[in-house]
């Protein structure tokens, strides 16, 4: 498949088909240029990324007709066009993979933000509740202090090896599940394969329900990132922790509300 669409494409050379994509349009890139388009309709930058990576950056600074435009892919996993001739449609199952700052600024992750209340508001109210529902981890990252001579404090950091080894044997005890599937394609009507609670994380759950006024889309991808924490601490059961960890990595909404 990625093949098919670089080829109609003609942008990648023959060698590069076998890595997975990774596109990383400009913020100023339009609507069309990421759904596709033309007077013969070729694939935008979200079909180019089918099966890899789509990174935006400077999120809120993409048009809001662009931003709108990434709902369907990320529900569905096909970009839809309509044209008066009929309609016309792309794969486009990719790895969303976004970044913004804190403000327009820039400097509101240190505490020497430069801009107005209203302007802050303004920028963080550019990306909609529905599309941010359909980013299931949200972290807010602090600034990285590097010193500029000596290793004085620095932390040994862990590898990517291991790490990547944890991830794969999660995914491999994933798709071990009578789903077998990938836990991002896991469903809500099959959950009895892979909603495994203890019955005190079923507790922690009903009083979660309790408090949280999140459409059904959110909690589905609430808890297909418990399951993933369960799996990458090799828990067949997904406990306590696992639902407030997942809690925490769905941004500061869920923690304030």
């Amino acid at each position: 498949e990625v093949a098919a669409i670089q080829s109609v494409c003609d942008r990648t050379p023959l060698s590069a088909w076998p890595a997975r994509p990774f596109r990383s349009p400009h913020h100023g890139a339009s609507a069309a240029a990421l759904v596709g388009g033309g007077s013969q309709p070729r694939p935008g930058e979200i079909s180019q990324a089918h099966h890899g990576v789509l990174f935006l950056d400077e999120l809120p600074e993409i048009s809001l007709a662009a931003l709108e435009a990434l709902r369907e892919p990320l529900e569905e996993g096909v970009v839809t066009l309509a044209r008066a001739s009929g309609s016309l449609t792309f794969p486009g199952q990719f790895l969303l993979v976004a970044a913004m700052n804190p403000c327009p600024c820039g400097q509101g992750g240190d505490g020497r933000c430069r801009c107005r209340g209203r302007d802050r508001d303004r920028y963080q109210r550019r990306l909609s509740d529905p599309l941010l529902d359909r980013f299931d981890l949200q972290v807010s990252m602090k600034p990285v202090r590097i010193p500029l001579f000596g290793d004085e404090g620095k932390a040994a950091a862990e590898s990517s090896a291991p790490i990547r080894q944890r991830v794969e044997e999660a995914r491999r005890q994933g798709l071990s599940r009578a789903s077998a599937k990938p836990n991002s394609q896991l469903s809500w009507e099959d959950r009895q394969n892979w909603l495994l609670l203890t019955s005190s994380s079923r507790r922690l759950l009903q009083q979660m329900e309790k408090e949280q006024s999140w459409s059904m889309r959110r909690w589905i991808r609430f808890l297909r990132v418990s399951r993933t924490v369960a799996d990458l601490s090799l828990s067949d059961l997904i406990e306590e922790d696992h639902l407030l960890e997942a809690l925490t990595l769905q941004g500061s909404r869920s923690m304030e509300s």
